[in-house]
Protein backbone atom coordinates (compact mmCIF):
# COMPACT_ATOMS: atom_id res chain seq x y z
CA UNK A 1 0.00 0.00 0.00
CA UNK A 2 1.21 3.12 -0.96
CA UNK A 3 0.21 6.94 0.46
CA UNK A 4 0.11 9.52 -2.59
CA UNK A 5 -0.22 12.85 -2.09
CA UNK A 6 -1.48 14.65 -5.80
CA UNK A 7 -1.12 18.20 -6.21
CA UNK A 8 -2.82 20.56 -8.99
CA UNK A 9 -3.35 23.65 -10.30
CA UNK A 10 -6.41 23.54 -12.14
CA UNK A 11 -8.99 21.45 -13.82
CA UNK A 12 -6.52 20.75 -17.45
CA UNK A 13 -3.56 19.32 -14.72
CA UNK A 14 -5.87 17.33 -12.91
CA UNK A 15 -7.18 15.60 -16.45
CA UNK A 16 -3.66 14.84 -17.59
CA UNK A 17 -2.82 13.43 -13.76
CA UNK A 18 -5.99 11.59 -14.06
CA UNK A 19 -4.48 10.05 -17.15
CA UNK A 20 -1.37 8.81 -15.89
CA UNK A 21 -2.86 7.72 -12.20
CA UNK A 22 -5.52 5.89 -13.32
CA UNK A 23 -2.89 3.79 -14.49
CA UNK A 24 -0.18 3.75 -11.83
CA UNK A 25 -2.31 3.46 -9.03
CA UNK A 26 -2.45 0.30 -7.10
CA UNK A 27 -5.88 -1.32 -5.74
CA UNK A 28 -5.10 -0.34 -1.98
CA UNK A 29 -3.07 2.96 -2.64
CA UNK A 30 -4.59 5.82 -0.67
CA UNK A 31 -4.89 9.46 -2.21
CA UNK A 32 -5.25 12.83 -0.81
CA UNK A 33 -5.36 15.36 -3.67
CA UNK A 34 -4.77 19.18 -2.79
CA UNK A 35 -4.84 22.32 -4.49
CA UNK A 36 -3.29 25.99 -3.21
CA UNK A 37 -4.85 29.29 -4.05
CA UNK A 38 -3.29 32.61 -2.63
CA UNK A 39 -6.41 33.80 -0.29
CA UNK A 40 -7.90 36.98 0.83
CA UNK A 41 -8.26 39.63 -2.06
CA UNK A 42 -5.42 37.41 -4.10
CA UNK A 43 -7.91 34.68 -5.06
CA UNK A 44 -11.03 35.43 -6.72
CA UNK A 45 -14.31 32.86 -7.04
CA UNK A 46 -13.22 31.59 -10.28
CA UNK A 47 -10.68 30.68 -8.71
CA UNK A 48 -12.27 28.99 -6.16
CA UNK A 49 -14.42 27.16 -8.68
CA UNK A 50 -11.62 26.24 -10.80
CA UNK A 51 -9.90 24.69 -7.69
CA UNK A 52 -13.10 22.52 -6.52
CA UNK A 53 -13.10 21.24 -9.86
CA UNK A 54 -9.87 20.38 -10.01
CA UNK A 55 -10.14 18.30 -7.15
CA UNK A 56 -13.25 17.03 -8.61
CA UNK A 57 -12.17 15.87 -11.86
CA UNK A 58 -9.70 13.97 -9.76
CA UNK A 59 -11.76 12.77 -7.04
CA UNK A 60 -14.53 11.45 -9.09
CA UNK A 61 -11.76 9.80 -11.69
CA UNK A 62 -10.05 7.75 -8.94
CA UNK A 63 -13.10 6.68 -7.17
CA UNK A 64 -12.45 4.70 -3.77
CA UNK A 65 -8.42 5.61 -4.09
CA UNK A 66 -9.17 9.42 -2.71
CA UNK A 67 -9.30 9.49 1.38
CA UNK A 68 -8.44 13.34 1.67
CA UNK A 69 -9.21 16.39 -0.20
CA UNK A 70 -7.90 19.82 -0.10
CA UNK A 71 -8.28 23.19 -1.37
CA UNK A 72 -5.77 25.28 0.61
CA UNK A 73 -6.96 29.10 0.66
CA UNK A 74 -4.22 30.13 3.60
CA UNK A 75 -1.92 32.81 1.95
CA UNK A 76 0.79 30.44 1.34
CA UNK A 77 2.63 29.12 -1.66
CA UNK A 78 2.04 26.21 -3.00
CA UNK A 79 5.07 24.59 -2.23
CA UNK A 80 4.22 25.48 1.84
CA UNK A 81 0.78 23.74 1.31
CA UNK A 82 2.31 20.50 -0.21
CA UNK A 83 4.56 19.81 2.11
CA UNK A 84 2.79 20.56 4.74
CA UNK A 85 -0.08 18.28 3.39
CA UNK A 86 2.09 15.32 2.58
CA UNK A 87 3.53 15.45 6.50
CA UNK A 88 0.16 15.56 7.33
CA UNK A 89 -1.57 12.65 5.39
CA UNK A 90 1.83 10.67 5.74
CA UNK A 91 2.38 10.79 2.05
CA UNK A 92 4.71 8.44 1.09
CA UNK A 93 5.57 10.37 -1.91
CA UNK A 94 4.00 13.26 -4.53
CA UNK A 95 2.43 13.36 -7.93
CA UNK A 96 2.53 16.56 -9.91
CA UNK A 97 2.15 18.02 -13.18
CA UNK A 98 5.32 19.40 -14.72
CA UNK A 99 5.55 22.17 -17.57
CA UNK A 100 8.20 23.52 -19.87
CA UNK A 101 8.93 26.92 -18.85
CA UNK A 102 12.08 28.81 -19.89
CA UNK A 103 14.47 30.51 -17.02
CA UNK A 104 12.93 33.53 -17.34
CA UNK A 105 9.52 32.34 -17.04
CA UNK A 106 10.68 30.52 -13.82
CA UNK A 107 12.72 33.32 -12.13
CA UNK A 108 9.40 35.72 -13.24
CA UNK A 109 6.49 33.24 -12.21
CA UNK A 110 8.61 30.56 -9.83
CA UNK A 111 8.13 27.08 -10.19
CA UNK A 112 6.01 25.10 -7.64
CA UNK A 113 7.85 21.55 -9.08
CA UNK A 114 10.92 22.93 -9.30
CA UNK A 115 10.57 24.13 -5.19
CA UNK A 116 9.11 20.48 -4.60
CA UNK A 117 12.07 18.68 -6.11
CA UNK A 118 14.39 20.61 -4.47
CA UNK A 119 12.71 20.43 -1.09
CA UNK A 120 10.61 17.34 -0.85
CA UNK A 121 11.84 14.35 1.58
CA UNK A 122 9.96 11.75 -0.10
CA UNK A 123 9.70 10.78 -4.00
CA UNK A 124 8.49 13.02 -6.18
CA UNK A 125 6.19 11.69 -9.77
CA UNK A 126 6.46 14.24 -12.53
CA UNK A 127 3.76 13.94 -15.08
CA UNK A 128 4.42 15.81 -18.18
CA UNK A 129 1.40 18.42 -19.06
CA UNK A 130 1.81 18.71 -22.49
CA UNK A 131 1.98 16.21 -25.36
Amino acid sequence: MSRLLVGTDGPETSERLLGYLSDALGADDDVCIVTSAPGGDETTSDEMAAGEEALDILEEGLGEAVVERHQFVRGNEPIEDLLAAADDFDADEYAIGIRKRTPVGKMVFGSTAQNLLLEADRAVRCVPLIE
